[in-house]
């Protein structure tokens, strides 16, 4: 199967687990099965209100789920029933370095639910634990090679956390080092997992504030024959105007497909939910408008941004007055 995907992509990502277990739950260890049902129960709520923003009128054919198969397995099922694009992960969750969740046996899984795409979670920094990042890059390519056979496609979501060097240059500074350094070290550590045998299909990025970094990440990823690559701008939790900013900049680059935000659509409702403050119903369509909302604004920046292009090629191609 030919490397890439170019059609739009726009996410709702809940596959949480640890993170989504301990921060909005509280607990820690082992779950038990009242507690475990509860999680279900509110991963149900965030796909109900993916499936309303669906029913009131995002394109099926561009709206996708990401959820983990420990709590969302039903979810998983009545996607694929229902023609969704699936995405399930394979990193073990809760720890700084990938590995799978269900290690050698990470292939049965991938098969047992044949989704749309298989994602990874990965923080790569290249200035940062070389040996981690072989390790990494061993255990990605094992994976890579595995997907490229099989009709599941390969999602990367990559993270570049800053190292305490890093970070200490910049007095602690971390939209410093989202501004100024971040740029860098994505375009670097996508050629490194390149040129280790890692082929994604789609690469899921941090935000960018500016088009030029934008445009130099697809460049190198498309690199050497892989001309459809694609990529899709995630969310990181970040508040809604961080949000629409990452949108709209990734829109006018032709290469970004879409977005994954997640906690910026689900967090705020599930929690309300959870403390009794709104009902299920009204998180549901809170969720759905968010959700909406990412989608509007995406579509509309990449419309503007076709509008301009093509002005822009009309100028050029008008014949001189007089």
């Amino acid at each position: 199967m030919p490397i890439g995907y170019t059609q739009p992509l726009y996410i709702l990502p809940f596959d949480h687990r640890a993170s989504f277990v301990s921060g909005m739950f509280g607990w820690h260890g082992a779950l038990k099965p009242e507690q475990i049902a509860q999680i279900t129960a509110a991963k149900r709520v965030i796909y109900d209100g993916f499936t309303a923003a669906v029913a009131g009128g995002v394109d099926k054919d561009k709206a996708g789920i990401l959820v983990d198969a420990h709590f969302g397995e039903e979810i998983l099922r009545d996607a694929k029933r229902s023609g969704i694009i699936t995405c399930v992960p394979a990193e073990k969750s809760g720890q700084d370095e990938f590995d799978f969740e269900f290690g050698d046996d990470f292939a049965r899984h991938i098969r047992a639910f044949a989704p749309t795409f298989c994602k990874v979670l990965v923080r790569y920094n290249p200035e940062g634990d070389a040996a981690m990042n072989r390790r990494q890059a061993s255990r990605l390519r094992r994976l890579s090679e595995y997907l490229g056979g099989g009709p599941s496609r390969f999602m990367f979501e990559l993270l570049v956390p800053a190292t305490p060097t890093q970070l200490e240059a910049l007095g602690g500074d971390v939209q410093a080092y989202d501004r100024k350094v971040r740029p860098a070290l994505m375009l670097h550590a996508l050629r490194e997992l390149q040129d280790a045998g890692v082929e994604a299909d789609v690469w899921k990025v941090e935000g960018l504030d500016n088009q030029g970094d934008c445009e130099r990440l697809v460049s190198m990823a498309r690199r050497d024959g892989r001309a459809n690559v694609g990529f899709i701008v995630l969310g990181r939790g970040e508040n809604e105007q961080h949000v629409r900013a990452w949108l709209a900049t990734a829109a006018g680059v032709a290469g970004f497909i879409g977005f994954a935000v997640g906690r910026t659509t689900f967090w705020e409702p599930l929690v309300a939910v959870r403390d009794k403050k709104i009902t299920r119903e009204v998180a549901v369509a809170e969720i759905a408008r968010r959700y909406r909302q990412w989608v509007d604004i995406f579509e509309l920046a990449k419309a503007a941004a076709s509008f301009s292009d093509g002005v822009a090629a009309v100028g050029l191609a008008r014949p001189p007055e007089g």
